[in-house]
C-alpha cells in the first residue's frame, strides 16, 4: 500500500445526480470526470483516474507523496441502467482496479434537499450489498451544496441534529464520518487539499486498512 515516501489511497464515489463526478474532479485537482447538469444520468461506466501528488505532507522529517486513485461509478437510481446492472459494473471495477482493497467509499448526498426515510434505507442496503457488512468502517458521507445551509439558517451541527431518523442512523453507522462541501471557492488544488486532509484523517483512524468488496 505504501513505500517509505509515498502513500496510495483508493476512493470510491457513490450515489447519483448529487455531484459525484464534480467531487471527483475536486479530489484530483483537475477536470477528469464529465460533470454537468443533464436530464439523464451522466455516468454510465465506472471510470478510474489516478493522480500523483508529490510533497503532500511530511513524515519523520521527510516529504511524503500521495498517489490518489478515484473510482467514479454510475449511481442508483439510473436513467438507463437497472440496479443489478449498476451493482455488476461496480463490483467488476472494484475487483479490477482495487484488488488490494478500498480505503474509503464516499457516499455523496445533498445538504439542500429533504432526505426521506425510504431513500436513506435504500442507500444503506445498496452500500451493504456492494461492500459487505463492514462498509460502515470504510464509508464517509459527503454533503454537497452545503453553502445552502446558511440560506436555511442552519449550522452543520444543527443540520445533523435536525436530520430525519434514517439519515441520523446512516451517520451513526458511518461512525460520524461526514464532510460538508461548499460550492468551490478558489482553485481546484486549494479545495483538493482541504478535502484530502479530511479524508486522510478518516483513513488514518482505520490505520490505512482496506476493505475488499463482496
Amino acid at each position: 500500500m505504501e513505500d517509505n515516501n509515498e502513500v496510495t489511497i483508493n476512493l470510491l464515489l457513490g450515489k447519483t445526480q448529487y455531484g459525484k463526478s464534480s467531487l471527483g474532479n475536486s479530489l484530483l485537482g483537475s477536470y477528469e470526470f464529465e460533470s454537468r447538469i443533464f436530464p439523464q444520468s451522466v455516468t454510465e461506466e465506472c471510470r478510474l483516474r489516478r493522480m500523483p501528488i508529490p510533497d503532500f505532507a511530511r513524515r519523520m522529517g521527510r516529504e511524503l507523496g500521495l498517489r490518489l486513485q478515484v473510482l467514479d461509478t454510475p449511481g442508483i437510481p439510473h436513467s438507463r441502467l437497472n440496479q443489478d446492472e449498476v451493482k455488476k459494473r461496480v463490483r467488476k471495477a472494484l475487483s479490477e482496479h482495487f484488488p488490494e482493497g478500498l480505503h474509503m467509499a464516499l457516499l455523496v448526498l445533498r445538504a439542500d434537499i429533504p432526505h426521506c426515510e425510504e431513500d436513506n434505507q435504500h442507500t444503506v442496503k445498496l452500500t451493504e450489498d456492494l461492500l459487505g457488512p463492514d462498509w460502515k468502517y470504510f464509508t464517509a458521507v459527503v454533503f454537497t451544496h452545503a453553502e445552502r445551509l446558511e440560506d436555511m439558517r442552519l449550522t452543520e451541527e444543527k443540520f445533523i441534529s435536525s436530520a430525519p431518523k434514517s439519515l441520523c442512523t446512516l451517520l451513526e453507522n458511518a461512525h460520524g464520518r461526514c464532510i460538508f462541501r461548499d460550492q468551490p471557492h478558489g482553485t481546484l488544488h486549494e479545495e483538493r487539499a482541504v478535502l484530502l486532509y479530511q479524508i486522510l484523517h478518516f483513513i488514518r483512524q482505520n490505520s490505512y486498512q482496506t476493505l475488499k468488496a463482496v
